[in-house]
Parts: C-alpha cells; structure tokens; sequence
C-alpha cells in the first residue's frame, strides 16, 4: 500500500480518525489560515444562498492550495465548489472547524471528501453556541466590566484594558483551535462526547455571563429617584420606599426594558436609542424627578 493510502482515512471506520499529519499542511499553512480568518472574518461576504461561506474558503484557500498543489484544475474547482456549501458559524469558534477541514482534506481520498460537508454542517451549530455564550456574554461583559471600573475612575487605562482582554482571549482561542482542530482531527467529532461537553461550556458560560451582567446593573446602572410624596405632613421618599420592596429595582427594571427594546428594534435605530436616553435623562434629572 501506498504512503498515500496508508495516510487516508475512512471516515466511516470507528476504528480510524482523520488527523493532520504536517506531511502536505504545514505550521505556516495553519498560520495562513489563522491570519486571513483573523484579518477578513467570515462577514467578508455573507449572502441568503451559503451565509458565511465565501469568508470560510476565503480563510481554507491555502490549505487546498497545497493539499491540491499537484492535482488538475478540476479537482481544485471542485473543492472550492464543495467548500462553497451553506456555512454559518461564529467567528472565534471557526478556528477549530477551518482545523479539523484541512486535516479531513489532507488525510482523505477523493471519493471520501464529501465527509467534509458533513462534518462541517455537524460542527458549525454546536461550536457557534459555545462562541456567542462565551464571547458575546462572558468574556465581553468580564472584559467590560474591569475596564468600565477604571473608566468610571477617569482612567484611561479602563477601554485600553478592555481591548487587551477580550481580543487577547478572542486571538488565542481563534489561533489555538485552529491548530488543536488540525492535530485532533475528527478524533473529538467521532468521540459521541462532543454534544456533552458543548452544552456543559455553554451552560457554564451562560451561568457566569448572566451573574457578571446582575453585578454589572447592580453597580453601574444608576437611577435615583427625588421625588418626595408628602402625606398628612409625613413625607415619602420615592426611593427609600423602592429600596425597600427590592434594592436597585429600577435599574433592573430599565435594563430589562432596554434588552427588550433592543431584541425587537432594528439595528439602524440603536444611535437613536442611545441619544434618547441621553436626552431623556437629561430631561428628568433637570425636572428634578432624578437626582
């Protein structure tokens, strides 16, 4: 048997994995691959046919260069044809899809490259959920929430230290998995542990996400009524009664309405909103209702 053959993998076989052996793909390929998913992203062009998947081949494009170096100019359309089916994923978690894509390609024979599909459609939903429980509400709101402290001290250290940490955190997961993608292989797919472990971080994440974001309103969220009621010559402060029946309700409250808001207005009008509630703050702090 061939090098060749000995190197391809059935995808079918439980009892072989697909795995990058740095044979074709080289650690510069890999880079190459890391850096135009980190510089264009998957929204160079999204359409209503394949969603994301101009940025992904875009990303993959020098892996089938290489993987596809000696084959004719039909077998490199084709691959680009097959890489060209629906893909819709978040960005960061991608890395390890592009990763387990290239081993696939460089480890299987040509009647075997449609698991790369499969594998792709299987991978892409499960890992987008872990990237936006992780990201869009861990790590984002962590990272504010240490730089919003010292911003609030009028530090200019507080939006430098929120770059730092979430693109940090967001570059080495992006880098990573895209190597760990290519040496595992399809060894994690085919464990049938996958589906566990995902919804084991997603709930972890969104865990964290939600009791960052409660501490988050609790002390940066400020709204103080001044309002005093007078009855029979005893006089009811607004806040203090508020306070009573559940501290810091009227921020949980506005930040409430505001989530609600923004899940059902169109992106367009976010400035607008920002501007009303500045406008209307305003407003009310000057009548003296807020203080």
């Amino acid at each position: 048997m061939s090098a060749g053959k000995e190197r391809a993998v059935g995808l079918d076989n439980p009892n072989t994995q697909a795995k990058g052996s740095y044979i074709k793909i080289t650690r510069k390929d890999l880079n190459a691959v890391y850096w135009r998913l980190q510089i264009f992203g998957l929204g160079i062009t999204v359409t209503s046919s394949n969603a994301q998947a101009i940025g992904f081949i875009t990303a993959l494009a020098p892996v089938l260069k290489k993987v596809y170096k000696d084959a004719g100019k039909a077998a490199r359309v084709e691959a680009m044809q097959r890489h060209l089916a629906y893909f819709l994923s978040q960005n960061t978690a991608t890395g390890m899809i592009l990763g387990i894509t290239a081993a696939i390609e460089e480890t299987t024979e040509v009647d075997e490259k449609e698991a790369v599909v499969a594998v792709k459609a299987g991978m892409m939903g499960p890992l987008a959920g872990i990237g936006d429980s992780v990201f869009k509400i861990t790590i984002q709101a962590i990272a504010g929430s240490i730089g919003a402290a010292y911003a609030l001290q009028g530090n200019l250290i507080g939006p430098i230290l929120m770059f730092l940490i979430y693109n940090g955190i967001n570059i080495g997961v992006k880098y990573f998995g895209t190597i760990m993608g290519y040496e595992k292989g399809i060894e994690f797919v085919q464990s049938g542990e996958q589906a566990k472990v995902i919804q084991k971080i997603i709930n972890i994440s969104t865990m964290v996400g939600v009791i960052v974001l409660g501490a988050l309103i609790g002390n940066y969220v400020k709204i103080n009524v001044g309002t005093e009621i007078v009855i029979n010559e005893t006089i009811v402060n607004i806040q203090a009664l508020l306070d009573g029946i559940l501290p810091k309700l009227l921020p949980l409250l506005f930040t409430i309405g505001l989530y609600k808001l923004h899940s059902r207005m169109p992106r367009k009008y976010l400035i607008l909103l920002i501007f009303g509630i500045l406008i209307v703050g305003t407003m009310l702090a000057m009548a003296g209702i807020l203080v």
